[in-house]
């Protein structure tokens, strides 16, 4: 999460929003909480990568805790959660699109902050890779599920993809805004059409494949 003003801001703000909604949105499906518990695990999920990100990278305080606006966004858009979760929960796939929109730009714009604070090429992409998945991470152990970055679909692939999308460009001297949406969509597509017809990140040889291990295996179960 930047402070910077424009078109970063922006998109950095939209997916704290998609974010939050998605992990109040869990929260409300998968254990039930009650106001406080969807309003703060929104608010993890939209507000955790981004903290790890600016960590990292010496950035501090991070930019959640020097900029009113990602609280209050990442705040809000856990109420709208709460709120609404009914007519929410009604839509086709409402959590795995938020989730998709935040992861995808997350991803470009963890990995342009990480460039401008001058990382390097490999550490840029890592650094909006961990940016896009960190905070769904934490809400997949704060549920007792195991993270989707970890166990299923294309999740982090998309994020590194997108992140490079951007830092590739700009180390070439040829980067621009319309590089940073080059990378959210096709991140953001790449996240979709694994949903879409079941593509998994490859696992180790012989083991289970997802659809054959129990539903709703969480962390903690056999």
């Amino acid at each position: 999460m930047t402070t910077a003003s424009g078109t970063a801001l922006a998109l950095d703000l939209a997916g704290t929003f998609a974010f939050a909604l998605n992990g109040a949105l869990t929260a409300v499906r998968a254990v039930r909480l009650d106001i406080v518990g969807v309003v703060v695990l929104g608010m993890i999920t939209a507000l955790g990568g981004g903290i790890l990100r600016d960590v990292l990278l010496g950035a501090l305080p991070p930019a959640t805790f020097s900029d009113w606006r990602y609280l209050v966004v990442a705040g809000g858009g856990g109420l709208v959660a709460f709120v609404l979760a009914r007519q929410l929960e009604r839509l086709a796939m409402p959590i795995t699109v938020f989730d998709a929109l935040g992861l995808s730009l997350f991803a470009v714009t963890g990995a342009g902050k990480a460039l401008a604070l001058g990382a390097g090429v490999g550490q840029s992409i890592l650094l909006g890779t961990i940016t896009a998945v960190g905070g769904g991470t934490l809400r997949d152990v704060l549920v007792r599920r195991v993270p989707t970055v970890l166990s299923s679909e294309l999740y982090a692939i998309p994020a590194a993809v997108g992140a490079a999308l951007v830092v590739v460009p700009a180390r070439l001297g040829v980067g621009g805004p319309v590089w940073v949406f080059v990378g959210a969509g096709v991140c953001l597509a790449i996240r979709l059409v694994g949903v879409r017809f079941r593509i998994d990140a490859p696992h180790p040889p012989g083991s289970a494949a997802p659809e054959d291990r129990p539903p709703g295996q969480t962390l903690g179960q056999d």
